[in-house]
């Protein structure tokens, strides 16, 4: 599982290609629709999937991704339900590594040894958990690497040099470097910062850099590609299920992430 995640961006970086990774939020906009999505954000060019748990008081996102959690919990969606949905999918003949995003409380509610063994059995491959600090998480990391999952550090523009390598030495697989301070929501442009960000971080960690927070278009990933090893997309693609008419959000989930990914370019020019 970590090992999947692991393989992949060095495959990746071998290759010179960088990943591109979708985020959507489990259950939105209905439970019964959750699969499909994630068969069709595969199917549309996703390397990797971040699903995002459900949570009621989700800080770092914007209003967005706030209104996906609201809904998605009023139609009872858990944590427990969040990994039957992989399961499903992985059934289905899902490839893709998926992460779990979210926050701690519903993993503290559930158990974190517990939660870890469902990720385990259903084929979730690690966690990105927004306000559980590595200096708070030795219990929790005990438990992922007990079953091989991925604990998966946030970096932010204002981190200390310090505390990147501290960040960095939690890790497994990558970084994910947060690209603005803020939350998450579509953005007209790139910050004029990042490849000096970037840069930064390169100094103290050698993991690959994933790149989120404010990526919409495909200008935006392909320039994200340019100087890190995967681009993350997540508000935009909860607008591409808004946009999407009643029963058609895997649909309209995959033609975004098609384009988006630059997939569908790529299969025009390979016909």
């Amino acid at each position: 599982m970590s090992k999947r995640l692991r393989d992949l961006f060095a495959k990746s970086r071998a290759e010179g290609r960088p990943l591109f990774m979708p985020y959507v939020t489990a259950g939105y906009p209905s439970p019964a629709e959750a699969v499909d999505i994630l068969l069709a954000l595969e199917a549309g060019g996703a390397d990797v999937i971040e699903l995002g748990i459900p949570f009621t008081d989700p800080m770092a996102d914007g209003a967005t991704i706030q209104h996906a959690n609201e809904v998605a919990l009023s139609q009872g969606v858990t944590v427990r339900q969040c990994f039957q949905f992989v399961a499903d999918a992985r059934a289905r003949g899902l490839q893709a590594p998926v992460l779990f995003m979210g926050y701690y409380n519903p993993i503290l509610a559930l158990g974190e040894q517990h939660v870890a063994e469902l990720a385990a059995a259903s084929g979730v491959d690690g966690f990105i958990i927004v306000d559980l600090p590595p200096e708070e998480a030795d219990s929790f990391l005990a438990a992922c690497r007990g079953h091989d999952l991925s604990f998966v550090p946030l970096v932010a523009p204002t981190t200390s040099d310090e505390r990147i390598e501290r960040l960095a030495s939690v890790a497994d697989a990558f970084l994910y470097c947060v690209s603005v301070t803020g939350t998450t929501g579509q953005r007209a442009d790139l910050p004029e910062g990042l490849p000096a960000f970037l840069d930064r971080v390169r100094k103290h960690a050698e993991l690959p850099l994933a790149v989120g927070f404010g990526i919409s278009t495909r200008e935006h990933v392909e320039r994200v590609g340019r100087i890190a090893d995967a681009a993350v997309v997540g508000s935009a693609i909860i607008a591409a299920i808004d946009a999407a008419a009643p029963g058609m959000a895997a649909q309209g989930v995959r033609e975004y992430v098609e384009d988006v990914s630059g997939q569908q370019q790529a299969g025009v020019e390979g016909s």
